[in-house]
């Protein structure tokens, strides 16, 4: 395996001065920003450098950042809770961006939430489907979601209002959230397929969220969502795993298809909605900012990523032994 630990002699005598450049700056997801934020933070207190700037923006909107360019005035790198588009990466590369470096940090589970002070939910994909959807089948033909209360959708289900919290259109958890509950459930239904017989068609109309007032967007803030969960008995959020792990006083997760959404379940895939979570690099801006190089062999080290990485002990799944080794030759491989 390739060493990337970094010791603070090893650091010291790097002569390169970040004085030069202007400070390594990040856009990108908000499930992915409290792990980045803790690497900016250990990279400035153990290194010569500045730690960098992150922001959350959401992985689309930090996207559109990230390709506007090149240099100081644009970031440095993106987090996402998704891949990358290809009209992303046509963006890119039409403002010149095209030396791009792809990092899986680890992976997520979707969590579907409610407060601690209620009973914990028992759901199944196709019924969180049924509860979101714009349409939904009935008598054979589609029609606007009639569902008002949860055991509308089924009788053993609580007669409780049908209420939901969750991100916005620019969110990479709503991405995934739609992929893998949504379309999921929804793409090989005969209704859809009769309705529509353009996959693609189809596919974007699946993953279509009602708009009555049922779903609420917080915004890109997840632990809005824990405040609203916190006031609103009744309803539940849609979040990433790690803030799950940081609010068990207030929240638990819904089990999915009587699957528990834990770290093992999801770092062993059986938790059926989990996805991948990546950092996205300008390997353009090595020259005018030499520390990004440091950055990256920071964020990729064993210490950081690895299977008892620091990063593991606030919330992140990590990445297989093998996917690290991959990893970690990927970001060297341009130095």
């Amino acid at each position: 395996m390739l060493k990337t630990k970094f010791l603070s002699g090893f650091l010291s005598a790097i002569v390169i001065s970040s004085s030069a450049s202007a400070q390594i700056t990040a856009v990108g997801s908000s499930t992915v920003y409290p792990f980045i934020t803790v690497v900016a933070e250990n990279f400035g207190n153990d290194t010569q450098y500045k730690s960098p700037i992150i922001e959350s923006t959401g992985t689309g909107g930090g996207m559109k950042l990230f390709c506007q360019g090149l240099g100081t005035k644009t970031p440095d790198f993106t987090n996402a809770s998704r891949e990358i588009k290809q009209s992303e990466i046509d963006l890119c590369n039409k403002n010149g961006v095209t030396d791009i470096l792809e990092i899986k940090v680890g992976y997520d589970g979707i969590i579907i939430a409610n407060s601690n002070e209620a009973k914990k939910y028992n759901l199944t994909r196709n019924q969180v489907f049924l509860a979101l959807a714009r349409e939904v089948p009935i008598n054979g033909k589609l029609v606007e979601n009639p569902y008002k209360k949860w055991s509308d959708i089924d009788k053993s289900l609580p007669a409780k209002e049908i209420a939901f919290y969750g991100p916005p259109p620019t969110s990479g958890t709503r991405d995934a959230f739609v992929e893998l509950v949504m379309e999921k459930s929804c793409v090989n239904l005969s209704e859809f397929k009769a309705a529509y017989e353009n996959k693609k068609l189809r596919k974007k109309k699946c993953i279509q969220i009602r708009e009555d007032g049922v779903f609420m967007e917080a915004g890109e803030n997840d632990n809005l969502i824990i405040q609203k969960l916190a006031a609103n008995k009744d309803a539940l959020g849609i979040f990433g795993y790690s803030y799950l792990e940081q609010n068990l006083d207030k929240v638990q997760g819904s089990t999915i298809n009587n699957i528990t959404p834990t770290f093992d379940n999801i770092s062993t895939g059986n938790y059926p909605v989990s996805r991948s979570l990546y950092v996205y690099v300008k390997e353009q801006n090595y020259d005018i900012k030499p520390e990004l190089k440091t950055f990256v062999q920071t964020l990729v080290s064993e210490d950081t990523i690895g299977e008892d990485g620091y990063l593991v002990y606030k919330g992140l799944i990590p990445i297989t032994f093998d996917e690290l080794n991959e990893t970690q030759e990927l970001a060297y491989k341009n130095m």
